[in-house]
């Protein structure tokens, strides 16, 4: 008996006692194979097997095919039961399951249980297993033994949680659509520690960039050492201190030796300090801004946000700079006209509220031609400008609203929070380079993974050999 509010059928489990259920009794489910569905078994297994991983190898090998998505099977033959027959309570005591033919991701499988025999000794129950694709075809074979429920149980159905997984797929790409090809040298401005070292060391082994390092040789080989990397390929240009070492990552990229700069192990304003300071020939009639290309798991493309690094409260004029570096950024990246959001904390003009006011003059610079090359509108909430429900709920018309490609922030305490928020939170990749001078900057920090190192080498090594090849049209040129 069970008081107070009746529960819909679709909320509750209720199971099939052993006195209950009948030879011939069936139960059955059915569910549509996914990718996701492969990731969370490899997750969880550890297998993987490219027949699981790889679409493609998966596609010419029918054997690994088969035991890969029969797993899938299996699963759906447990659900059945575990929840319908003869559900909770019920024992798994054995299964003999053949794989038959091969399910590919979207094939919508049904398994139907079927009970052929009832051993009353100790409740024990032999199950009859079949799993067929949408067309009828049995993918699946085979018997379940199982010790029913003696008790009748009727429980709440538990919500599955929302599973998110990182798959790093844009990153990835980006790493093999620049490998393969000549390393650029790279000018590595005062590597005295393991992380600046180690990320140098990185992206030289994965063919990205010629590492030059340059600052005190005691303190680069002492890091070296300790840290057990082996540089005893790279080129290693001496200075005895850290300012020394950013004018001499400067001067090899002025002199054409190096064709990179990367920031090593010291403070950013410094860094960019040898990079602005007059004759270091790297500056152009645009301003420096930090650029982050983020691979957001759930949002659909990949985002650029900036500035979040660099210019601490740009005016106007720094914003259209900062605006333009990222959608010629996004050019490189193969995005031909990018939707630009101009973030702040509603989206109505507001003169209370600089950022919406410096928003609204943006927007018509971009009409006047003086932002060129994508879609800018502003101001934005970082909601409207994300998310297309949000953006319609507040009955917003954009081009932009709802899928930007582009986040341009009101200030860098602004940027720095949300793209640590994004990153930490959200489980987001970022991968940081500097543009608006003559070469890109790769400036990475001590709290990036591996990953986020490397990528930011790639979009750098993309950006100088989209500038190698059409000069004219050169990032911050």
């Amino acid at each position: 008996m069970y008081a107070g509010k009746i529960a819909s059928p679709d909320s509750v489990i209720e199971n099939r006692t052993f006195d209950e259920i009948a030879v011939g009794e069936k139960a059955s489910l059915s569910r549509t194979v996914t990718q996701q569905d492969i990731d969370l078994f490899a997750v969880v297994s550890g297998d993987v097997n490219p027949a699981h991983m790889d679409p493609v190898y998966a596609k010419t090998d029918i054997f690994h095919r088969v035991i890969a998505h029969g797993m899938l099977g299996a699963g759906l033959i447990s659900n059945v039961l575990g929840t319908k027959l003869p559900g909770p309570g019920t024992i798994y005591l054995g299964q003999e399951l053949r794989f038959l033919r091969p399910v590919d991701i979207g094939d919508t499988i049904t398994a139907t249980l079927t009970v052929t025999e009832k051993h009353p000794e100790k409740g024990d129950l032999v199950l009859d297993c079949n799993c067929s694709n949408q067309s009828g075809v049995e993918v699946i074979s085979g018997t379940a033994h199982v010790r029913a429920p003696k008790e009748k149980v009727r429980v709440s159905r538990v919500e599955l949680p929302e599973v998110r997984l990182t798959r790093h797929a844009r990153f990835n790409a980006l790493l093999t659509e620049t490998a393969g090809q000549e390393p650029l040298p790279t000018a590595v401005a005062h590597p005295c520690d393991a992380n600046a070292l180690g990320a140098a060391v990185e992206a030289a082994n994965a063919g990205l960039i010629a590492p030059i390092l340059v600052g005190p040789r005691a303190k680069i080989l002492k890091a070296a050492e300790d840290a057990k990397l082996d540089i005893s390929s790279f080129r290693l240009v001496d200075a005895p201190h850290s300012d020394a070492a950013a004018a001499a990552a400067v001067a090899l990229v002025r002199s054409g030796e190096a064709t990179l700069l990367m920031k090593g192990s010291l403070h950013t304003d410094e860094f960019l300090h040898a990079v602005l300071a007059p004759g270091s020939g790297l500056c152009t009639a645009r301003r420096l801004s930090h650029v982050y290309l983020m691979d957001v798991p759930g949002y659909p493309r990949p985002l650029l946000l900036t500035d979040a690094a660099v210019n601490i409260s740009p005016d106007l004029e720094q914003k259209r700079d900062i605006i333009q570096n990222a959608i010629d950024l996004a050019h490189v990246m193969g995005i031909a006209s990018p939707k630009v959001a101009i973030l702040s904390a509603v989206e109505t003009v507001s003169p209370q509220l600089r950022s919406t006011l410096d928003a609204a003059a943006l927007c018509k610079m971009a009409d006047r031609g003086q932002i060129t090359g994508g879609f800018v509108d502003g101001p934005l909430a970082f909601d409207n400008a994300v998310s297309p429900a949000a953006a319609a709920e507040k009955g917003i018309v954009s081009k932009v609203a709802g899928q930007a490609d582009i986040l341009v922030v009101p200030d860098l305490e602004a940027g720095n929070m949300l793209a640590k928020q994004l990153t930490f939170l959200a489980g987001a990749d970022a991968a940081g380079v500097v543009l608006g001078a003559r070469v890109p900057i790769i400036l990475t920090s001590r709290a990036d993974a591996e990953r986020t190192r490397m990528a930011s080498c790639a979009v750098a090594v993309l950006i100088a050999r989209s500038q190698a090849a059409i000069p004219q049209k050169a990032i911050g040129v």
